[in-house]
């Protein structure tokens, strides 16, 4: 079968497309920005629905390889984000991440726990100028708290109720959040 050069050169267009997307640079930018147009809203979870944490024992590790225990934050509001520098929906998401952790981070407990490797990370951060606090599982976290899906979000209340569980990409600094943050902010 003989092709005709609009053939050959649609299907060069294609395949130049196809490895641009997927496996360069300028690639992951494209996924980033396009799961940061189709980023959804995020819901609050049923009060009847709200799982408790089954457990505070977490041990985690900090950009500066120091001890970071999730039981040192029982009765305060947690905000806790797995996500990892490969992850175009998680890449799309922090602009909104840092301003809601400039917005509260004297207020909210914030973790994002990479899954990632720390110098890929630190670059990362570095690169972007984000100083949100980054840690790494040491041992498992709580059996609510695992999700398989990049980026996963919880907002956690002080008395150990997920008030919020998401996965994918989302605005974070929305007005719904930030009125969700306050309130559970001045729940005491």
């Amino acid at each position: 079968m003989r092709y005709s050069k609009k053939h050959v050169f649609l299907r060069l267009l294609v395949l130049g497309t196809l490895v641009l997307l997927f496996f360069t640079p300028l690639g992951n930018r494209v996924k980033a920005k396009l799961s940061g147009w189709v980023a959804q809203s995020s819901a609050m979870i049923k009060t009847k629905m709200q799982p408790p944490l089954d457990s505070y024992v977490w041990e985690l590790e900090d950009t500066d390889f120091n001890t970071f225990n999730f039981e040192a934050q029982k009765g305060k509001v947690v905000f806790l984000n797995f996500w990892a520098t490969w992850c175009p929906p998680c890449v799309a998401e922090m602009p909104s991440l840092q301003k809601l952790y400039d917005a509260y981070k004297d207020k909210v407990t914030f973790m994002f726990v990479a899954r990632d490797e720390p110098e890929r990370v630190s670059k990362f951060l570095n690169k972007k100028g984000y100083d949100l606090p980054v840690y790494y599982s040491k041992t498992q976290g709580p059996d609510v708290l695992t999700s398989k899906v990049l980026p996963t979000t919880y907002i956690v209340d002080r008395n150990g109720k997920i008030i919020r569980a998401e996965t994918g990409s989302m605005d974070w600094y929305s007005e719904e959040v930030r009125k969700e943050l306050d309130g559970l902010i001045s729940a005491k």
